[in-house]
């Protein structure tokens, strides 16, 4: 058992989409950062360094972003750079990759390049330090498990360890035993009820609309309209008269086609983030044909103007067929008909609970992760079931007011749990 109060310890969510790591007892997490990596062969990195000049990028301000993964040597080497930094910085060659496939861990170099920066670059800590609490996906395999705890104590040499299931922690983090988590995460969506501050397994669903599916959709329906995003390392603008800009397109045949969507990624989130909400009835193409434009300016200095897509992209969340009448969406059609709702998903999850349970947990359904802010959403949601579960029912959708607090909901949840003095004795370490 650890029993070490003097020093604090450091929580880490890995989600699909960013890392959130820092110490507990804290309101927020100290580093967020994207959990993709770039990635170059060491082969293509020995060409490039003897020429590589790259305008239109600023200059990267600390090379210790980079890590070479020590167990490359079989693979070819490659050296790996992270952080929001090392990935704004265009380089020849280089790859966007992610540590998961389907929502599992694929790639443990990049999971333990992630960490690397996390305790050395941001948090500054020497891992063997600190006890850790570690966020894991609430169906994660008995296998994942074993090989992350393996990894915390053989390589980072941790003193005590312990893994919570994310929907436990944005339960806790609400104040709340009993509960169903909606987690719209970056790479799926997940249902998950809790019951006294344990996840009912059987009853988990998974859907893999999640935001950056919505992001894509958003992409493909603004390029078919013939507005294409370019990335910010593709131009440059200069002043030519005080308040007017000229933009000079800027050619590096070397990009990466994974950099280059990555890259239109982060444009397109942000177009997302700003002007989509969730419709408060199903989208219907006539009804919201001749609704008002909102207008976005992009990097380059060009605007567009976004109508219905505001509603229609949020709406995949309620109804997946949708994405079927979105140009270059195709690829998901196949799967589409066996892809549920939001609403269907809850109430599923629900049905294969203990009846006892049922109406505490159509009571108190919560929306977390980094989709659940966007606007309307908890409204739209509320309403939705309101009209599918039984009259009996008394449903409830609770979310944080605060955006922030809905996207870092499992990391507060887990920066209030390990601060707990209670909670001492769940630490494990090597020799247990």
């Amino acid at each position: 058992m650890y029993g070490g109060d003097e020093v604090s310890a450091i929580v880490i969510d890995l989600g699909s989409h960013t890392c959130k790591a820092g110490y507990a007892g804290e309101d927020a997490p100290k580093a967020v950062f994207p959990s993709v990596v770039g990635a170059i062969d060491q082969m293509d990195v020995d060409e490039a360094d003897n020429g590589e000049k790259n305008p239109g990028s600023a200059p990267e301000s600390n090379n210790n972003n980079v890590r070479n993964a020590d167990s490359d040597k079989a693979k070819g080497k490659r050296k790996l750079y992270v952080g929001s930094q090392s990935l704004g910085y265009r380089r020849d060659h280089m790859e966007v990759l992610s540590p998961f496939k389907d929502g599992v861990v694929a790639d443990w170099d990049i999971v333990d390049s992630i960490w690397d920066h996390a305790f050395r670059e941001c948090l500054l800590i020497d891992p063997k330090e600190h006890p850790m609490l570690l966020a894991e996906p609430s169906s994660n395999s008995q296998q994942q498990r074993e090989r992350t705890v393996e990894h915390m104590f053989e390589k980072y040499k941790a003193p005590a360890l312990f893994l919570a299931k994310n929907a436990v922690l944005t339960s806790f983090a609400s104040g709340r035993a009993t509960s169903v988590v909606v987690d719209g995460g970056g790479g799926s969506t997940t249902v998950a009820p809790v019951h006294d501050g344990y996840v009912l397994q059987k009853a988990v669903a998974t859907s893999p609309i999640g935001g950056e599916f919505l992001t894509d959709c958003l992409m493909k329906s603004l390029e078919s309209k013939g507005i294409m995003i370019k990335p910010r390392y593709s131009f440059r603008r200069k002043e030519i008269r005080p308040g007017e800009f000229q933009t000079v397109d800027l050619e590096f045949p070397n990009t990466t086609e994974s950099y280059k969507l990555f890259s239109q990624r982060v444009i397109a989130s942000d177009i997302k983030e700003c002007v989509c909400r969730a419709p408060d009835t199903p989208y219907d193409e006539s009804a919201y044909s001749n609704i008002p434009m909102t207008s976005y300016e992009l990097p380059d200095g060009q605007t567009v103007e976004i109508g219905a897509d505001r509603f229609k992209i949020p709406d995949v969340l309620f109804n997946p067929s949708l994405v079927q009448s979105i140009p270059g969406m195709e690829s998901f059609a196949e799967i589409a008909p066996s892809v549920r709702g939001l609403p269907q998903m809850v109430i599923e999850s629900i049905n294969k609970c203990d009846v006892d349970i049922r109406r505490e947990l159509f009571n108190s359904i919560l929306l977390a992760g980094g989709t659940a802010s966007m606007q309307q959403l908890k409204e739209r949601l509320e309403k939705d079931l309101l009209e599918e579960s039984p009259q009996a029912a008394r449903v409830k959708v609770l979310a944080s007011g605060n955006a922030t607090e809905r996207r870092f909901s499992v990391w507060i949840g887990g920066s209030i749990l390990a601060s707990l003095g209670s909670f001492q004795q769940m630490w494990f370490s090597k020799s247990e």
